[in-house]
């Protein structure tokens, strides 16, 4: 599948229902690549962008949940062999300006957003938890933003974490790689909610439909000032980070030895 631009798309598979009780639609959309962990390709940031943005003008739907298929992973994060295709600058820092532009979609939208996080959340998979509304995870879930292990850190998670974690925690999993575990995730904020795996997608259902029978406008103002204290200017001052980094030799190391299968030399360079 192609996103037009001979970039590679994620398969988001979106499938919406009614809840039942005249409350409205909850819509559920499923990173569909469990073979590779549902990894995030270059064209699953504007498909994510794009399945939001038609749900938020449908005029039915009134919760989202997202989630990965499969029951090993929510995402794996960001398909690092595609990071060796960004070749010059430009393309790194556009690469991560469609990445934030996501997020701040994912954060913007009128829409309460639940992910339910089935397994691994790591790198882009966690952040994607962190700009969700509400996260609900199942009891076998596990987060990680080890970026640093690779030469880079998590352009959006370094501005989101700390004010949903604290920022000695969001230093504990950059810096020291630590995974936390869906208790852990529960006792942190991480997450709202934990349930037996097999009970995920019906709590978050539930929870869903709870958020749908609301009065829409009230949880789209609700939400919209909530977020206010959120800064888009900080989303430059990271995107001209992470392209820095993306461009150090470091990163180049850390990507190859990620594609090697072998532990990183660094030379702080």
């Amino acid at each position: 599948m192609s996103n037009g631009n001979g970039i590679a798309a994620s398969t988001i598979r979106v499938e919406a229902g009614d809840t039942g009780d005249g409350s409205g639609v909850v819509a559920v959309l499923t990173i569909d690549s469990p073979a590779k962990l549902n990894a995030m390709g270059r064209g699953f940031w504007p498909e994510l962008r794009e399945a939001l943005s038609r749900l938020a003008t449908d005029g039915r739907t009134r919760a989202v949940i997202i989630t990965g298929a499969g029951d090993k992973a929510f995402s794996a994060g960001g398909d690092i062999a595609s990071f060796a295709e960004l070749t010059d600058v430009a393309a790194k820092r556009e690469f991560q300006q469609d990445c934030m532009r996501t997020f701040a979609a994912v954060e913007e939208s009128p829409l309460p957003i639940i992910a339910a996080v089935n397994g691994f959340a790591m790198g882009g998979g966690c952040e994607l938890a962190l700009a969700c509304d509400v996260v609900v995870a199942a009891d076998t879930a596990m987060f990680g933003m080890p970026e640093c292990s690779v030469g880079l850190v998590p352009g959006f998670g370094v501005l989101r974490a700390p004010s949903v974690i604290g920022r000695q925690w969001t230093k504990l999993m950059m810096f020291g790689g630590e995974r936390v575990d869906a208790a852990t995730a529960l006792r942190i904020g991480l997450a709202q909610k934990v349930v037996p795996a097999g009970e995920l997608l019906s709590a978050a259902r539930e929870l869903a439909g709870r958020f749908a029978a609301m009065a829409p406008l009230a949880v789209a103002t609700g939400k919209n000032l909530v977020n206010r204290g959120v800064d888009r200017g900080e989303f430059d001052h990271s995107t001209g980070a992470l392209t820095t980094l993306h461009a150090t030799a470091d990163a180049a190391e850390g990507i190859a030895a990620f594609l090697g299968k072998r532990a990183p030399r660094f030379e702080g360079r």
